[in-house]
């Protein structure tokens, strides 16, 4: 059995790229030690949508599938992590983490859990482009012209967020940080609803998941101004990056990795470490997953800690500066 709690839209996708059942045997596949009556990964998001995508995970051991799906949408997805922190330590409880559960302990005055201490990371699967974009109905054009409106009209800017501690909220604090400009942040549920307000010009900006908004940008609703990295996106080649748009080593990535309750059995890590990083190179998986504007990264457990707790001091650090708190 895998249960699965809540995950945003940009979540779905990922599942959905990374594990969709394009051929019998899933192009994504998530082995467990052995083959046990349940096996439980939690997805922990701000968003209470139906976790549609998490359908199509598929747990196998060597040859053998083990038993099927049930989704538990009860759980708060706030609480996924402390579930799985305090869950047995036994490989089959898993976890789907992102950085919104970085931000979700840097802000909060009293968490739950520690990631440092609570768990095992095992894998960090993909990384997704984030993109800065803003309605077509305002007359900026570049990065530049959004830093000079800002800096002539502190209080021009709306800025949309997925709610406090989100990827669009910390993108959004950091490129005010970095550009010395005021952002009056709007928070809404989700993703969805930000865009929607963008498409309409009710807000001026949003950092979004490209997976979002790859759409709307073709069609010619939104225009996206830079991603928010080093480097050009696969997904949106025409797009300059953050550096080229003069903000070197601005890198707001939204990655998608699988961590266990701290105390899991070695032997189990390295089953599920060694399966993940197949499943994410798999070339119909890598295929599909550029198409939503993920890079698959299959990472270990080793690599995958030292990213963990960079994020932890960076992120840290920009709520600091801003006063961010839940």
């Amino acid at each position: 059995m895998l249960q699965a709690t809540p995950i945003s839209s940009a979540g779905r996708r990922f599942c959905r790229a990374a594990i969709s059942e394009s051929r019998s045997d899933c192009p994504g596949i998530l082995p467990v030690p052995s083959n046990p009556p349940h096996c439980r990964l939690h997805a922990r998001n701000g968003c209470r949508h139906n976790s549609t995508g998490l359908r199509q995970w598929r747990f196998r051991r060597d040859a053998r599938t083990c038993p099927g799906l049930i989704f538990n949408n009860d759980l708060l997805a706030k609480d996924a992590a402390e579930y799985v922190a305090r869950a047995a330590k036994d490989g089959y409880t898993l976890f789907l983490s992102s950085l919104s559960i970085v931000t979700s302990q840097i802000i909060n005055p009293d968490p739950a859990f520690d990631l440092d201490k609570d768990f095992a990371p095992i894998s960090l699967l993909a990384s997704g482009a984030v993109v800065l974009v803003v309605s077509p109905q305002s007359n900026l054009s570049s990065v530049g012209d959004l830093i000079a409106m800002a800096k002539s009209d502190p209080g021009q800017v709306l800025c949309a967020n997925a709610g406090i501690g989100s990827l669009p909220h910390m993108a959004a604090e950091l490129f005010a940080q970095r550009a010395g400009i005021k952002l009056v942040h709007v928070p809404y549920p989700g993703s969805p609803q930000a865009v929607t307000d963008l498409v309409a010009g009710r807000v001026t900006m949003f950092f979004s998941p490209a997976s979002t908004v790859i759409g709307q940008i073709a069609a010619g609703k939104l225009k996206a101004l830079a991603t928010a990295a080093n480097k050009r996106a696969n997904a949106l080649p025409e797009v300059p990056s953050m550096a080229e748009a003069g903000m070197p080593d601005f890198d707001t990535s939204l990655w998608f990795g699988v961590m266990a309750p701290a105390g899991t059995p070695g032997t189990a890590i390295q089953k599920i470490e060694s399966a993940a990083e197949k499943a994410m190179h798999r070339p119909d998986a890598v295929e599909t997953l550029k198409k939503q504007g993920f890079d698959p990264l299959g990472q270990g457990s080793d690599a995958f800690k030292r990213y963990l707790l960079g994020e932890i001091t960076r992120w840290s650090e920009v709520a600091r500066h801003a006063g961010v708190r839940s």
